[in-house]
């Protein structure tokens, strides 16, 4: 589940020209780890609440907005993350953070896509069991 959520953090990140321009060219792929390792761990925390994917799923789908308690938590951890390991202002922090909605609705559109195998209820639920881990941030 990281290499897809890595690749659609890439996607999305490099498709916003205020953010894409935020982040120095040899940060890049440190920066599009740190967000990527921010959101598969929050989405496999929240995943294990709401009882697997299902419950994800349908969580994300009832609240997809700034305000929603994801989003924010991915948010509060990412933006203090991205202050200490890379410096960025609050404005660059922020920038980022703000693109975080999108990138769920992204998320849960691969999700719901029966065309799209790459993450599914399955891969996600396979993403809880004990001994599969995150890729740490630089490896």
């Amino acid at each position: 589940m990281f290499d897809e959520i890595l690749s659609m953090v890439k996607d999305h990140l490099g498709n916003n020209p205020q953010v894409a321009s935020a982040i120095p060219a040899d940060q890049q792929d440190a920066v599009h780890r740190e967000v990527a390792t921010h959101v598969t761990n929050e989405l496999k925390n929240q995943a294990a609440l709401q009882g697997g994917a299902g419950g994800l799923m349908t969580k994300l789908q009832q609240e997809m907005s700034s305000g929603n308690p994801i989003v924010t938590a991915i948010e509060g951890g990412l933006a203090g993350s991205l202050l200490s390991k890379f410096g960025f202002s609050p404005m660059v922090t922020g920038a980022i953070t703000a693109s975080l909605p999108g990138l769920l609705q992204k998320f849960l559109h691969k999700a719901n896509d029966p065309n799209d195998s790459s993450i599914s209820k399955e891969t996600i639920n396979q993403s809880l069991s004990p001994g599969l881990t995150t890729k740490p941030v630089g490896q």
